[in-house]
């Protein structure tokens, strides 16, 4: 279930995104995503020199062009006085400018295609790998947004972002040379109007840029409340809120049309200044212009080149300012991506790893072990933490909910690096170990079994994907587990829903069971959840436990006593301590103990 959040800091993710000012740290920064490009390099520079030829043609279009004007007053020109030739020349042109345009798309593409597959795929492998506390600190929607939105930020920059720069910079050379060759007195005064109202063009774009930034965020905040809700809906129901999640909505869209509103207000503004300013502008220039004209300063054929190429180099200076907005929006997301990939995993090695593991003892010993959450490292969790488990015992960790029992299971999965002391196996240092082959090593139960989507073949399997049907058809016999699989139509195909909906509780737990028989650890945690589940299905799935304990080393959470009377020993842990420790015989004679009076609380209820 989504963690709630209430009012507008619901979406802390939103605000940041893209609103960093580029320096020149942040650049050296984010540029190192085009460690990606590397291996096609070859392409991306075939790409680049199309899309330095499709630049150069597309600007020789308005010099044609003056050409076949002024051929058709009459005047001699460059290319002579043939109009039928200098429009053949003109579609030339042209259909040069598309051909190099087509390879230019069609090489960048081929680039960023691959190179942000490469991205996603790094990225995915980094997350795997990263540990637990990673993921405690974050949602899991930062997490995705990062895979997602990200990446398609950095997709953007690279097939579109990258080219467009490189053109409009081209065009804004090529034309304000060319505009000078023309006339320079044409050109300074065009300098002169020009660059004044496209700065204010970009300044006001940037205002409004502003605004509909905010609009999306109010709309994504309505979003997170509705999603909110329609997962949680039961929980609304029940404590009968529909009427404040209704006004919550409500207040949150009402914040989002006020915005955009506003956004209107200055987007009309914006769209008049752009047609009386740039306009008036172009219409000064053609005035100056039709003055040389007259005077014999300038052609008609030399002024129409000069407004195309003015209009080109107006276009790309504004062009320019928004570009300047979606690189600093790359630059960021590139940012937040490598964040994470360099990141420390939790193992180096994945692959390495794969080969079969040697398989343990199953001796087990906790020494002096003391142990803090890294998110909380005031609040100790564990301390003085001492005992041992010979290969094939099994011990029983027993206490209030929160003493700590779930954490020492954790620690030996090395969820967590200990704070003091050590935990060994067979006699070895576990942080000392590879970590797959002590996890290849250690099974474990959950109380909140959570399957994935697919089959219950798949979820079983799970614990040994390249098991055979028969293998898994024997686990599932061994927890209890084949004569409800067998009840569906599909049998092992059967879909399990999402979050394993479609099962039980206790079939649940069963394919927990058969995941962990098939995984045929040496050493099993179970966190012995039948608490939840009623006489029938406890004895089924109590059962099955008893099979998937056999020979082998048990650390059993336990929350109901009357599953642990045939443990070897039992350790009752209170305040992250061990209080006693012996057989149920020995700790339930002893009046005084935690555990006596556990087990009295226990049976008066029954």
């Amino acid at each position: 279930m989504a963690k709630r959040g209430f009012g507008p800091g619901t979406a802390p993710e939103l605000e940041t995104e893209g609103k960093t000012k580029l320096s020149k740290e942040k650049l050296q920064r984010g540029l190192q995503i085009f460690r990606f490009l590397l291996p096609y390099k070859g392409k991306f520079y075939i790409g680049l020199a199309f899309l330095l030829f499709s630049s150069l043609t597309f600007m020789a279009f308005p010099a044609v062009t003056g050409q076949l004007i002024d051929a058709a007053v009459g005047k001699s020109t460059f290319l002579g006085q043939n109009i039928n030739l200098i429009a053949l020349i003109l579609f030339a042109v042209i259909v040069l400018q598309g051909i190099f345009s087509f390879f230019r798309v069609y090489f960048f593409a081929q680039v960023s295609e691959n190179a942000i597959a490469d991205v996603r795929k790094s990225l995915y492998s980094q997350f795997m790998g990263l540990p637990l506390t990673f993921f405690e600190t974050r949602r899991v929607g930062e997490i995705t947004s990062r895979i997602t939105s990200d990446v398609s930020y950095i997709q953007d920059g690279f097939s579109i972002t990258l080219a467009e720069l490189f053109r409009q910079v081209t065009t804004l050379l090529v034309g304000i040379g060319f505009i000078m060759f023309i006339s320079v007195k044409l050109s300074l005064f065009m300098l002169a109007t020009f660059p004044v109202l496209v700065i204010l063009a970009m300044v006001f774009g940037k205002r409004l840029k502003k605004l509909s930034r905010k609009t999306q965020d109010e709309l994504a905040i309505t979003n997170v409340i509705v999603e909110e809700t329609l997962q949680a809906i039961q929980v609304v129901k029940a404590f009968t809120n529909e009427l404040f999640e209704i006004n919550r909505y409500r207040q949150a869209l009402n914040r989002s049309v006020k915005t955009a509103i506003s956004t209107s207000f200055y987007r009309g503004a914006f769209i008049s200044f752009i047609i009386i300013g740039l306009f008036g502008g172009i219409i000064l220039v053609i005035w100056y212009g039709a003055t040389l004209v007259q005077r014999g300063d300038l052609t008609f054929g030399q002024l129409t080149s000069f407004i195309l190429y003015t209009s080109f180099i107006g276009a790309s200076v504004a062009g320019l300012g928004d570009l300047y907005a979606k690189i600093q929006v790359s630059i960021g997301a590139s940012e937040r991506i490598l964040e994470i990939l360099d990141m420390p995993v939790e193992q180096q090695d994945l692959a390495a790893a794969a080969t079969s593991p040697v398989r343990f003892n199953g001796n087990v010993r906790y020494d002096h072990v003391g142990f803090s959450y890294p998110t909380r490292p005031d609040l100790q969790v564990l301390q003085n933490i001492h005992f041992e488990i010979k290969s094939g015992e099994k011990i029983a960790l027993v206490g209030s909910s929160g003493a700590g029992k779930s954490t020492i299971a954790q620690l030996l999965m090395r969820f967590y690096p200990v704070d003091q002391g050590g935990i060994f196996i067979d006699g070895q240092n576990i942080s000392q170990m590879h970590l797959h082959e002590l996890r290849s090593n250690l099974g474990i139960v959950p109380q909140e079994v959570l399957l994935f989507g697919g089959t219950i073949k798949e979820n079983i399997a799970y614990g040994k994907p390249n098991a055979t049907e028969e293998e898994v058809m024997v686990a599932a016999q061994k927890a209890n587990a084949l004569q409800f699989i067998q009840s569906f139509p599909e049998g092992l195909e059967t879909v399990v829903g999402e979050r394993g909906i479609k099962l039980s509780g206790g079939q649940r737990q069963r394919i927990a069971i058969a995941r962990a028989i098939l995984k045929d650890p040496a050493i099993l945690i179970l966190d012995e959840a039948t608490s939840s589940l009623d006489s029938e299905s406890e004895m089924l799935v109590q059962g099955a436990m008893d099979e998937l304990m056999k020979d082998r080393t048990t650390i059993i959470i336990a929350h109901r006593l009357a599953t642990i009377r045939k443990v070897d020993k039992i350790l009752v842990i209170d305040r992250g301590q061990i209080a006693e420790a012996g057989t149920h015989e020995e700790l339930a004679y002893n009046p005084e103990g935690i555990y006596a009076n556990l087990l009295r609380l226990q049976f008066n209820h029954h």
